[in-house]
């Protein structure tokens, strides 16, 4: 979590944190032949309440979008142990592309207003950063699953696939999926009113250096927005 932001979105979309869900979505011939599956649904549903609870009062920008990785891997799991290990991996590629698109637009974010990352220093910045608000939405929006971008379409049907399987396990993974889904949208907006829509919180003497990220670090997020998006 306080390591430098490239490495925070490298990390967190696409490499150490996916690793065990790619492993068990691999080696999912000598899962199904174990009891584990239930252990998966019962852990990756507690995962995704609990995390996503806890997102809800970071005050940290880079913080509240890690605790929602941690959130979004326990939709992965439990689809996993649902035996649902295509959705799973389809929920593990589209998290890649808007947790990507997060962390880079907050880092955009953060190196324009001096390093600060509390977001209650924060407020006012849309006038200032257009294109990274611009990003951040559109990131956040497919993290909550709005309908059309490519979060709603894995979220919903892990969701749905948990809710038809019938048992006691699937209800209480679709149970606790709708409400880590409730604090997603919570925390996501949350981030997105107290960094953008808020009164101005910061120092004067960083208001007057605040820009917007440069070209070489924009590209890549109108990039990923496209992935977010289609």
């Amino acid at each position: 979590m306080e390591g430098p932001t490239p490495v925070s979105a490298l990390i967190h979309a696409a490499t150490l944190v996916t690793a065990g869900v790619f492993l068990i979505i691999r080696c999912s011939v000598i899962f199904e032949n174990s009891h584990a599956p239930l252990v998966l649904t019962v852990v990756g549903a507690l995962t995704a309440f609990f995390a996503s609870s806890v997102g809800l009062v970071q005050n940290d920008i880079k913080r509240v979008i890690a605790y929602s990785t941690c959130s979004q891997l326990g939709y992965m799991i439990f689809a996993a142990g649902l035996s649902h290990y295509s959705i799973a991996f389809f929920h593990l590629v589209n998290h890649a592309l808007f947790k990507a698109l997060l962390f880079l637009s907050a880092g955009c974010i953060i190196h324009g207003i001096a390093d600060d990352q509390d977001m209650r220093r924060m407020g006012g910045l849309i006038r200032f950063f257009p294109i990274s608000y611009t990003m951040i939405l559109i990131g956040s929006l497919a993290l909550v699953g709005f309908p059309f971008l490519t979060g709603f379409y894995s979220k919903d049907v892990i969701l749905e696939v948990a809710a038809s399987k019938g048992t006691s396990a699937g209800s209480f993974a679709h149970f606790l999926g709708c409400i880590a889904a409730f604090c997603t949208s919570f925390y996501s907006f949350r981030l997105v009113f107290l960094t953008f829509m808020n009164r101005i919180g910061m120092f004067k003497s960083h208001m007057a250096n605040v820009h917007d990220g440069p070209i070489r670090m924009l590209v890549p997020l109108l990039i990923l927005a496209l992935g977010a998006i289609f």
